[in-house]
């Protein structure tokens, strides 16, 4: 099989230099590039509180009940552990903060240290990989009524913000111990789900919250700061308090990476022509790529055109280096390995298609005004053999070509999974 996976390669590479494009060049810088693989895919966003007598949550709404998900810390390593097999290139892991390991100590979230994540940094390191972080405002006793960072008593916004704190001192030590940047991301759930009288108020009380778990500077080549805003949510469909406007004006003024999730504007709404836009005003930002089908349902990420666009604006504006690319969904309808593996290999065959453009060409004849061969030629590369410089990818990096990945995960189910009860 691999000498036929050449065989074309070759030819496909031939093809694609007609039109001036190197694939090789693409294939190097595709290697390059980390996706951050979000931890909550494997075990519906539960975490481990409970396991160490913690505080307990029924996470943020996952829907399914497919068998086999992750119990324990050790199984979800081992899961998470099985799709990065089978996922070309080396890539990070996204981890919230519920996925603590504190033994049988119950240990409150403002109180978390990096000791706490000891198992996961011991992984990474065998992995070779660097990991991301989030603080959970969520699934708390002191979240039951929608309010954190901007709650009306100064207790809870007290503990949510020592939790913030603590949050980012992980994060620089996963920067320093794992010898890649971290980037913490911050989202809150806060708003009200029918139409307040005062909506400002409550953003005056997430500015000092936020300026607070922000105050003391921490060395950029550890850690990264990212706020997240949203459009509305369950419980908050009137009123968010964190909006894009406010987190943009507060990333913006305050030099904090900017976080945009696909899922969190309105239905018809794409981020990416937000990213050319934002990056004139931000250094850096952080992508969260889901899949919303009526709005913010986390699906996996497929191949469509809303993936494409995403990862055209980030290749055409040759902003790889300021932008941090995650994914977001938690499907629990399906297999959550292949979950894993269908969404972070779509993430980098849009990516690898968006490497494959002529785009120096393409810019030239758009600044030319010849929109009859840009248009032409737009239309022509969606011709090309793609699948071809993908398939060879994989082989270069030895895991699976085309769909034989599956049958990795159908042994896997039935050896491991279905014996989960």
């Amino acid at each position: 099989m691999s000498k036929n996976i050449e065989t074309s390669y070759k030819l496909a590479k031939e093809h694609y230099a007609e039109f001036g494009i190197n694939t090789d060049s693409a294939i190097k810088k595709l290697s390059s590039i980390s996706v951050s693989l979000h931890c909550w895919q494997g075990d519906d966003v539960t975490g481990f509180e409970s396991l160490s007598g913690g505080l307990s949550g029924d996470g943020i709404q996952a829907t399914g009940n497919y068998p086999g998900k992750a119990r324990t810390p050790d199984e979800l390593r081992s899961d998470i552990d099985k799709a990065m097999r089978l996922i070309p290139g080396t890539h990070k892991l996204n981890l919230h903060s519920i996925y603590a390991e504190t033994g049988k100590k119950s240990v409150g979230r403002n109180h978390l240290k990096v000791e706490h994540f000891s198992n996961w940094i011991d992984w990474a390191k065998e992995k070779k990989i660097g990991m991301d972080f989030n603080p959970s405002y969520f699934s708390h006793p002191y979240s039951k009524d929608g309010f954190t960072l901007s709650h009306i008593d100064k207790d809870v916004r007290k503990f949510w913000i020592e939790h913030g704190i603590a949050c980012r001192k992980i994060g620089e030590d996963f920067g320093k111990k794992l010898g890649r940047t971290c980037v913490t991301n911050f989202w809150i759930p806060d708003g009200y789900k029918d139409i307040p009288y005062d909506r400002n108020t409550p953003r005056e009380r997430l500015k000092e919250s936020l300026d607070l778990i922000f105050k003391d500077k921490i060395n950029p080549k550890f850690n990264l700061d990212a706020v997240e805003s949203k459009l509305f949510g369950i419980g908050s469909e009137s009123y968010v308090v964190g909006s894009h406007e406010f987190y943009m004006g507060y990333a913006v003024k305050n030099n904090k990476l900017l976080c945009l999730d696909a899922g969190h504007f309105h239905p018809t709404e794409g981020i990416a022509d937000k990213i050319s836009s934002s990056l004139l005003f931000v250094d850096s930002l952080l992508l969260h790529v889901s899949r919303p089908v009526r709005w913010d349902s986390d699906h996996v990420v497929i191949l469509n055109d809303d993936l494409l666009d995403i990862s055209k604006a980030v290749a055409r504006g040759n902003y790889f280096d300021r932008v941090h690319i995650g994914l977001d969904f938690f499907d629990a309808s399906i297999n959550r390995i292949a979950a894993w593996v269908i969404g972070t290999r779509s993430m980098l065959k849009s990516l690898l298609i968006a490497l494959l453009e002529p785009a120096e060409h393409l810019r030239k004849l758009e600044d030319s005004g010849d929109f009859t061969k840009r248009l032409a030629l737009a239309e022509e590369l969606k011709m090309l053999p793609f699948g071809i410089v993908w398939d060879y990818y994989c082989m270069k990096k030895d895991v699976p070509v085309g769909y034989a990945w599956m049958k990795d995960v159908e042994t896997y189910e039935k050896k491991v999974l279905s014996k989960r009860g």
